[in-house]
């Protein structure tokens, strides 16, 4: 394949041309997809992709801590959030939901993706309606 041909079908960004090219050279096996990857070239592409391991999320705590209701100490104990972000937090309740965090910038977005799976918003039980007393 000539390389005006490469720019075409890859936009004009050379780095996907030179793996194209990487892969074409490496043989029909490996450009095709075919083949076990213990058949294939160790500096290939293919091979970078089978040994890359995914990045886990962080295991959910025992006990969620309600942002409606956690007081200021139990607030800090998140990661990244200060004296600055639990007050922030307090004063702006209720939050229909956790993601209100962000949505409505009381932390910053980076900060709420490291404390998500710590977190929930629990919602006050609405009474039931009835009357007392009767």
């Amino acid at each position: 394949m000539n390389t005006t041909r490469m720019r075409l079908l890859f936009g004009g960004l050379p780095g996907l041309a030179l793996v194209a090219l990487g892969l074409m050279a490496s043989g029909p096996a490996v450009a095709a997809g075919s083949g076990t990857s213990s058949a294939q070239a160790p500096g290939s592409a293919a091979s970078a992709t089978a040994t890359m391991t995914k990045k886990k999320p962080p295991a959910r705590p025992k006990r969620l801590i309600d942002i409606n209701s956690a007081s200021r100490a139990q607030l800090k104990n998140l990661p990244g959030i200060g004296d600055i972000e639990a007050d922030r937090i307090i004063a702006g309740r209720p939050y229909k939901t956790k993601a209100d965090l962000a949505e409505t910038k009381v932390i910053p977005t980076g900060t709420y993706l490291s404390i998500r799976h710590a977190i929930i918003a629990k919602q006050p039980k609405k009474p039931s309606g009835k009357a007392q007393g009767q």
